[in-house]
């Protein structure tokens, strides 16, 4: 082990890929899956990529005061898999997790296993051959696979994200490994995420936010926007329920069958928001259906709960294939206390 000149960081020799990967493996360095060696040729070329120092900060862990260097998120990056090109989406995406409404310490380290979802926006999603279409939340695309888990691997190194130690997660899910799409804005008749989250049009952007699973959905029985609406409503009282009743952030993630039904009826995004908010709600009594009358207790049984703070609370995102009447909601970690983030991403380089 020696001291590097460049990097902050030691270098460690070994003879060849296949070594470097059992190294990392041994050493819990990795999240189980393979590993592209970080060498310092392509930490330099990441860095290159996004135009930044090794030592620059690109975020602060508002908890515990760690300090995450552009060196230590392009050494994940490299590791994950990912392309020079997709840098600059990794670290807008850690610039926005180091927000403090994020909550990033806590959604780090809660039983309750949530992972960072993540929504690109804007002309990189073309530029990197981002996947919007099928498949459009699971395998088949290096961007959106390896960005995520860019992500996962510095909450892993560098802020000791480690399952058992600091990540007490009792479950997780399988987006702990990465949670990224790209939103289907060319085949949209609907405003663009970021914009809707003041991002000018023509930018990048990244929307980051601590999710639970995704549920999915379907309806094919209706062309009535309410009707359709209803089936993404019940899952979302089904999470309030079944997992947790605070209220927060959620998002609908909505592919082009359902899109059109909504487009033909005229509804905008923001229509969508509104008849949610509205809609989104059960009573104290319920809990009694679903085996949590201790909760419950006997007073005020018709208390309403509400899934959503305001209609803005609701992101909706256009991206799927392009049959099939599906849908899924995205629940949040714990409500409001932690929110979604919105990041433009610096790609002019």
């Amino acid at each position: 082990m020696s001291a590097s000149s460049v990097f902050e960081s030691d270098v460690l020799e070994v003879a060849d890929a296949i070594q470097a990967n059992e190294l990392y493996q041994s050493n819990g360095w990795t999240d189980g899956l393979p590993i592209v060696p970080p060498t310092e040729s392509a930490v330099a070329n990441f860095l290159a990529a996004a135009g930044l120092r090794s030592d620059e900060v690109i975020g602060v862990e508002p908890v515990r005061h760690r300090r995450i260097s552009a060196e230590k998120v392009a050494i994940a990056s490299v590791m994950a898999g990912c392309l020079p090109t997709y840098f600059p989406v990794v670290v807008a995406a850690i610039k926005a997790m180091c927000q403090p409404e994020y909550a990033l310490h806590g959604s780090t380290a809660s039983t309750g296993g949530s992972a960072p979802f993540m929504v690109v926006n804007g002309p990189i999603r073309q530029k990197i051959g981002m996947n919007m279409t099928h498949n459009a939340l699971a395998n088949g695309s290096r961007a959106n696979a390896t960005i995520g888990r860019s992500v996962r691997l510095v909450l892993l190194n560098v802020l000791g994200g480690i399952p058992g130690q600091l990540d007490r997660s009792t479950l997780g899910h399988p987006g702990k490994f990465t949670f990224c799409v790209a939103e289907d804005e060319e085949d949209s008749i609907w405003r663009p995420l970021s914009e809707e989250r003041g991002i000018a049009p023509g930018k990048s952007a990244v929307t980051m936010l601590q999710v639970e699973s995704p549920h999915q959905i379907m309806n094919e029985w209706t062309h009535d926007p309410k009707e359709i609406l209803d089936t993404y409503i019940s899952a979302m009282q089904s999470n309030m329920l079944t997992y947790s009743i605070w209220e927060g952030n959620y998002a609908f993630v909505i592919p082009k069958q359902h899109r059109e039904i909504f487009g033909a009826a005229g509804w905008d995004k923001k229509n969508i928001r509104e008849y949610v908010f509205e809609k989104a709600r059960v009573k104290r009594g319920d809990w009694n259906h679903v085996g949590k009358a201790a909760v419950a207790g006997r007073k005020d049984l018709d208390r309403e709960y509400r899934a959503l703070r305001s209609p803005d609370d609701l992101l909706v995102v256009a991206a799927g294939g392009p049959a099939g009447g599906f849908g899924a909601i995205v629940p949040p970690w714990y409500g409001k206390k932690s929110l979604a983030v919105t990041m433009e991403i610096n790609d002019s380089l």
